[in-house]
């Protein structure tokens, strides 16, 4: 399915570095709960992310990630997802979308 480019630039991608992460096992799948600072403008957004079969917790402390920081607010188990990280995915395995290069907090993907 073909979108617009007035459709994509509806999404808001941002970077932003991994400053908290916590089990969750609450959650029906094995996932972590992040907390990810989106700089100034938009601050730490809260997501849960499915990402436990490649990355341990403290080797996301840290780490810069591009998510989407614009869809609604969606309850899962107990936790409240702010953001949606961005990943390639293959079956339960999740590789995290990053920047090739340290970049400020917020900056937007385009």
């Amino acid at each position: 399915m073909e979108i617009t480019w007035s459709d994509f630039a509806k999404i808001d991608m941002r970077v932003g570095t991994i400053v908290a992460v916590n089990d969750f096992p609450e959650a029906r799948n094995p996932a972590y709960q992040l907390h990810i600072d989106f700089g100034n403008e938009l601050g730490i957004k809260k997501t849960s992310a499915q990402i436990t079969t490649l990355y341990k917790k403290e080797d996301l402390m840290g780490r810069q990630i591009v998510a989407v920081v614009n869809f609604p607010k969606k309850q899962i188990a107990t936790f409240m997802s702010e953001c949606l990280v961005l990943g390639a995915v293959d079956g339960k395995d999740v590789t995290l979308l990053h920047p090739g290069l340290k970049v400020e907090n917020g900056l937007k993907i385009s």
